[in-house]
């Protein structure tokens, strides 16, 4: 397989690393003070710009959908609904899973 990273990892071989950074962005929301916002929210992008670069849709959907739950938080409700609405619209079936019901349902709720 050629390798196209700057790491020397081969494409496609890191899409789980996105949920890890959304995973960590969590429980910094959960567990840290407020302040820790600008720390989670530094983690999602960081979880969106990996699933983007490994065509990882699902993780991409998991972690727009925790940053728009923070940015609901923050009040920043059109910005929230925008981002999430962008990368649930490229959806086209699979809407009875988890990740798609849950945002949706944030999606109704911004």
């Amino acid at each position: 397989m050629a390798k196209d990273r700057e790491d020397d990892e081969p494409a496609g071989e890191r899409f789980w690393e996105a949920n890890i950074w959304r995973v960590k962005g969590d429980l910094t929301v959960k567990v840290a003070a407020d302040n820790s916002q600008a720390e989670a929210e530094a983690y999602y992008h960081k979880a969106i710009e990996i699933a983007r670069r490994e065509s990882a849709k699902s993780f991409e959907l998991r972690a727009a959908t925790s940053l728009a739950r923070l940015r609901q938080q923050q009040g920043k409700l059109a910005e929230a609904r925008q981002m999430l609405a962008d990368i649930y619209g490229w959806f086209r079936e699979g809407f009875d899973t988890a990740d798609l019901k849950d945002a949706n349902a944030l999606l109704d709720g911004l």
